[in-house]
C-alpha cells in the first residue's frame, strides 16, 4: 500500500499548472543560473569568508630587530612566553604561572613547544594573522625561539608593553583615553 507522505524533492514541488492557467508564484525564479533549488537549510557562514587574514608585522627570522628580547628569549624563553601568554589570555592567567608551566613542561618532556604552539594559534585567531611560513606547531617545533620573538614583536607593534602585563596595559589605556564625556565643572552655579 502506498503512503502519501511527501519526502525529498516531492515536498517542494507543486503539481504542474493546468493548461491556460497561470502558475501560482513559488518564490523560485523561473530562469536562474543555479539549476538546483535549496531550501535554505544549507547556510554558509559569510562572516568567516569575508574576514581576510593579515600578515605578521615582522618576519620569523627578524629576531635581531629587537635584540633585548632576542637575548632574553635565548637565555630565558619562559619569561618571554609568560609575557606573551598573559596578553593573549587577556589577563586571565599571569605571566609567572604561564612561565612556570612552560619551564615545567620543558624540564619534564623537553618539548615546551607543544604548549607554546597553542598560544600562537590563539594569537593568530585573535588578530586574524596568516599562518606563515607554515603551521603553528611546525613553527614552534623547529624555530621555538624565533617564533616567541616574532609573537613578542607582534604584540609590541600592536601597542602592548609586555613588561607591565595585561592589567598594566589596560590601566595605561584607560589613563590615555581623553575625558571628553565629562562636562567641565561650573563655578558658582545659578543664583538669585
Amino acid at each position: 500500500m502506498a503512503s502519501f507522505n511527501p519526502s525529498g524533492y516531492e515536498k517542494f514541488s507543486a503539481p504542474p499548472p493546468e493548461f491556460g492557467k497561470e502558475a501560482a508564484p513559488t518564490g523560485i525564479p523561473l530562469s536562474s543560473s543555479n539549476q538546483y533549488y535549496t531550501d535554505g537549510s544549507q547556510t554558509t557562514d559569510t562572516r568567516a569568508k569575508s574576514k581576510t587574514r593579515v600578515p605578521w608585522s615582522s618576519g620569523l627570522c627578524d629576531c635581531f630587530s629587537d635584540w633585548r628580547n632576542c637575548c632574553m628569549t635565548c637565555w630565558c624563553p619562559c619569561v618571554t612566553f609568560g609575557q606573551i601568554a598573559e596578553i593573549v589570555d587577556k589577563g586571565s592567567s599571569s605571566c609567572g604561572v604561564n612561565g612556570a608551566l612552560y619551564t615545567l613542561i620543558a624540564c619534564v618532556t623537553g618539548c615546551a613547544c607543544c604548549y607554546s604552539c597553542f598560544y600562537r594559534s590563539k594569537m593568530r585567531q585573535q588578530y586574524m594573522l596568516k599562518k606563515h611560513p607554515c603551521g603553528d606547531c611546525l613553527v614552534h617545533c623547529f624555530c621555538e625561539y624565533c617564533a616567541l620573538c616574532q609573537e613578542y614583536r607582534e604584540l609590541k607593534t600592536r601597542g602592548y608593553d609586555l613588561s607591565i602585563g595585561w592589567h598594566g596595559n589596560m590601566e595605561k589605556q584607560s589613563r590615555e583615553v581623553p575625558m571628553t564625556s565629562i562636562p567641565p565643572p561650573v563655578e558658582g552655579g545659578m543664583s538669585r
